[in-house]
């Protein structure tokens, strides 16, 4: 392992140096770099160059486990721990988060609809609950709003909207993309957040929503310094329509994607557009 890291960095820093930080001696380290691979050695390269070359197709968002469903989708076969375990030897980490801004409030004197979600994120079938909320994204031009509709089943965004100013508008707008997209049955139940319907200071009331924000902000704002409303509106859209619902793996679906997740279900015959089950 010592050797390896030596190797790794030889091109970088003296080896006599870096035998010494480690503690491996110069003939050690020569005689485990004169000794053939191993097979094993040579899948882990092998295995590696396929682990990078995920790492670069998913953004660079993915940890071990997302990584390693997405190679058992390409046909390597490798355990989770293995994965996990060169990534951690190659330095390969999901692209991490800075701070979030709150934008839900809830000083205001608005009529609170009753909170019939009561916390149960599951549904039984597309359509059954959306949950919605508005988040903003911050750019040098100043703030830029969105509102998104999560489809509970599947936890496919079904709608989304975004505006420079935080208005009904911004809502109706989401909310329009997912009934033109969906026509979801008139049982459909749809929750939105505090500014409309949960307890005050409850995060949890809307976890579902939390954690697709979450997402959003780790794998895409907080990585990103938008110049412009625009450029970040062009972001969102390609994040949202292109990566979050057709290619990003939910562990809560079984490491597949929205997209795949609706399309496997499909094939069981439960519908995914319109108001029958």
């Amino acid at each position: 392992m010592r050797s390896r890291c030596i190797d790794r960095h030889r091109g970088r820093f003296p080896i006599g140096s870096m035998c010494g930080l480690l503690e491996v001696s110069r003939s050690g380290y020569y005689g485990w770099r004169s000794r053939p691979e191993s097979e094993r050695g040579r899948q882990n390269r092998r295995l590696l160059v396929a682990i990078r070359a995920v790492h670069r197709a998913t953004r660079g968002v993915y940890g071990s486990p997302r990584v390693h469903a997405e190679l058992r989708t390409r046909g390597h076969r490798c355990g989770r721990h293995r994965v996990a375990r060169l990534m951690r030897q190659a330095g390969i980490t999901a692209r991490q988060r800075r701070g979030v801004k709150r934008t839900t409030t809830s000083s205001h004197r608005l009529p609170v609809a009753p909170n019939l979600l009561q916390r149960r994120f599951q549904a039984s079938r597309p359509h059954e609950t959306w949950v919605a909320d508005i988040t903003c994204i911050p750019t040098r031009a100043g703030w830029l709003y969105l509102a998104v509709l999560v489809d509970v089943f599947s936890r496919m965004i079904v709608g989304w909207g975004l505006r420079d100013r935080l208005t009904r508008r911004l809502v109706i707008e989401a909310l329009a993309m997912a009934l033109g997209r969906r026509r979801p049955p008139q049982a459909l139940l749809h929750r939105s957040d505090r500014a409309s319907m949960s307890r005050q200071g409850d995060c949890w009331d809307n976890a579902l929503m939390e954690s697709a924000f979450e997402r959003l902000k780790r794998e895409l704002v907080h990585l990103t310094d938008f110049a412009t409303r625009e450029q970040a509106s062009a972001a969102v859209f390609d994040y949202i329509g292109v990566f979050y619902n057709r290619q990003r793996r939910h562990s809560s679906l079984g490491y597949l994607s929205p997209v795949a997740f609706e399309s496997s279900v499909a094939s069981l015959g439960v519908h995914t557009t319109g108001g029958r089950s």
